[in-house]
């Protein structure tokens, strides 16, 4: 279980595992996320030092949170739900409540092993360094 205040941790898959790239959503505990999840909103930002992911998740308590980190994917699930009773009639409804998910694509490699993640306030912050290469790969150019 998570606090809101406190710093939580990622699940970091096995980097090794080729057998499914979303090993995370085919285990048993996940098995009863459905195909009809809300998606979740989110900001992607590279800083000098690491790679910055910002959800805002109103709504959503931290304990409903789970957030996968295999290869180069980021996986977020959660549960939002209404403080409104299910059987009030609308007059208008934008909100999403329910289950969402997002997968995001990391534009760069990151140090698995000190990835962060806060939740405060409704908002969560993936913090995932950077990992620093100073390779340079030379081209061979081939002259036809």
């Amino acid at each position: 279980m998570l606090n809101d205040n406190n710093p939580m941790t990622l699940e970091v898959e096995d980097e090794s595992s080729t057998d499914s790239l979303f090993p995370a959503l085919l285990t048993e505990k996940n098995q009863n996320w459905s195909e009809d999840e809300g998606q979740l909103n989110i900001d992607v930002a590279e800083g000098e030092d690491d790679l910055i992911i910002v959800a805002t998740m109103a709504g959503t308590s931290s304990n409903k949170l789970e957030l996968h980190l295999q290869n180069d994917l980021l996986i977020i699930r959660g549960e939002r739900f209404s403080p409104i009773s299910s059987s009030a009639q609308y007059f208008h409804r934008e909100l999403f409540w329910g289950k969402f998910s997002r997968t995001i694509v990391l534009p760069v490699d990151v140090q698995h092993e000190l990835a962060a993640a806060e939740y405060k306030n409704g908002i969560l912050v993936v913090r995932l360094p950077k990992v620093k290469t100073n390779k340079s790969i030379p081209i061979i150019v081939v002259e036809e």
